[in-house]
């Protein structure tokens, strides 16, 4: 079922740079950084997501760079205290990952295609 969550939310932002990522460290490297993306999704989604979180989840995996998630995920996991409720543990993390995106430069949300007008 997670990786029907994570299809519905893949964006096409980073394709032409992950073509030339998997040309450089090769596919067996560059499955196995996906296949640790998808382990750290799991973990965010059960353990941070308030209901509203899935999508911006799965784009912030998919558009930060690996390094970059393990840092937000070990930054939340100290911030967090042991009171705090799945809301507050929820606003912590996306605060960091937008931190973090905001410093790579990096918008967290797709960008839909507008509905046409049906007339």
């Amino acid at each position: 079922m997670i990786i029907g969550l994570v299809i519905e939310w893949i964006t096409h932002k980073n394709q032409l740079t992950d073509f030339d990522k998997v040309k450089n460290i090769g596919l067996d490297v560059y499955e196995a950084e996906l296949n640790i993306k998808v382990e750290l999704l799991k973990g965010l989604l059960m353990n941070y997501d308030d209901g509203r979180r899935k999508s911006f989840f799965c784009i912030a995996v998919n558009l930060l760079d690996l390094q970059d998630l393990k840092s937000v995920i070990e930054q939340t996991e100290d911030e967090m205290k042991p009171d705090d409720t799945l809301k507050e543990k929820s606003t912590t993390a996306v605060r960091l990952f937008q931190t973090m995106a905001e410093k790579r430069d990096i918008l967290l949300q797709l960008r839909k295609k507008p509905k046409s007008k049906q007339t």
